[in-house]
């Protein structure tokens, strides 16, 4: 077996942020390799689907802010630079009672970092927004920085991008295992032994396996999504008069949804699917059951929505941490080995930016942001 040596990173998996890691290792004139187990553009993880959320008053936790700001607009420069359409603004409706987690979230983030929004009534929504009809306990703060980005297309780009800075890239290659020595890392795949100075392991809901002892607490989680044909005014399901939305139905639990794709208009339930140890024993079929949930969480602001036709449905995975924040950290055992999760279902809109502040991290040991909320030992 052919052993390839010299590379000053091998990125492992290939989905958001390895390729975005991989791209902004290879623009620092890295000599760096690509390893992905399935095609390029699959269908099993968690970069797929046509679109994932981007939004500025960020309800999970402030810290976020600063990085979606980054990630925004390291966006806007790879869209410029690779003549690929990546992502629509469309502004973002963040809606629940008002003292719920969403909106009492969104509005800590605005005002903290003092980013522009809006609080709107039932009736202001209705008007500027005709297909969400909120009941009147309800309320709404308007993002208008929130949108969407077209996850295929981003990951195409991240990857042309890696290429034309000198990347090597191999598809349909997994991983079979690795060592870590003092003076480099083998990673032996199915076909090859490859050598390099750092390991990225960015593997989603297969980085458990891989990360082999690193006590990382990472379960999967299988998530159903939905996509609608309403059959009335239809007209109000385009993305100049329907924004990206985060609806809080019940304490804690959220659904969310796009304007008009290409597949119809998509909405899902937030963490309300299955969990499993493995991947590979994830049911990939949607059942006719799983909309009703989903149904019942719309009916209180998309009333029209929550009861048309589906279109079209799909399974994607979510690899969640026991607090939803991320990991950012070198392996405990070998600290040539960084561990990259970047996940619990609210990971896609980093991409960019944790692409470059993995490779600031790997080529200089520093980052323009603070990695301690994500280290591995905080539990």
């Amino acid at each position: 077996m052919n052993r390839t040596h010299g590379y000053d990173a091998v990125v492992v998996g290939l989905g958001a942020v390895g390729s975005a890691t991989l791209f902004h290792l290879a623009r620092r004139g890295l000599r760096v390799l690509g390893l992905e187990q399935y095609n390029q553009g699959h269908t099993l993880g968690s970069s797929h689907g046509d679109s994932r959320i981007i939004r500025e008053t960020y309800f999970e936790h402030p810290l976020y802010v600063p990085l979606v700001q980054r990630a925004h607009d390291l966006w806007r420069e790879l869209e410029k630079s690779s003549g690929k359409s990546l992502i629509k603004i469309t502004g973002g409706l963040m809606i629940g009672p008002p003292g719920g987690m969403v909106v009492s979230g969104t509005l800590r983030s605005a005002r903290e970092h003092n980013l522009p929004h809006e609080i709107l009534t039932p009736a202001q929504v209705h008007e500027r927004f005709p297909a969400f009809e909120l009941e009147p306990n309800l309320v709404a703060v308007l993002d208008p920085r929130a949108g969407y980005l077209d996850p295929e297309a981003c990951n195409a780009a991240h990857l042309d991008a890696a290429r034309n800075a000198g990347a090597d890239i191999r598809f349909n290659e997994p991983v079979v295992e690795w060592s870590a020595a003092d003076e480099a890392v083998i990673i032996r795949t199915r076909t090859e032994t490859y050598s390099g100075d750092r390991l990225v392991l960015a593997a989603g809901a297969w980085t458990n396996g891989l990360a082999r002892d690193a006590p990382l607490r990472l379960e999967i989680e299988r998530q159903s999504v939905f996509w609608f044909e309403p059959a009335g005014s239809t007209g109000f399901y385009e993305a100049n008069r329907f924004p990206i939305y985060a609806y809080e139905y019940k304490h804690g639990h959220i659904c969310y949804g796009f304007p008009r794709l290409p597949r119809g208009v998509k909405a899902s339930i937030m963490h309300s699917g299955k969990t499993y140890s493995l991947p590979e024993n994830i049911e990939r079929a949607v059942n006719a059951d799983e909309i009703e949930p989903l149904r019942a969480a719309l009916r209180p602001v998309l009333p029209e929505l929550a009861e048309a036709p589906v279109r079209e449905t799909g399974v994607c995975l979510f690899t969640n941490t026991p607090d939803h924040d991320f990991i950012i950290d070198f392996h405990p055992r070998y600290p040539r080995v960084l561990i990259s999760s970047p996940c619990s279902g609210h990971g896609f809109k980093f991409a960019s930016a944790i692409g470059e502040l993995q490779a600031d991290f790997l080529a200089t040991g520093k980052t323009r942001f603070d990695l301690s909320p994500f280290r591995i030992d905080r539990w």
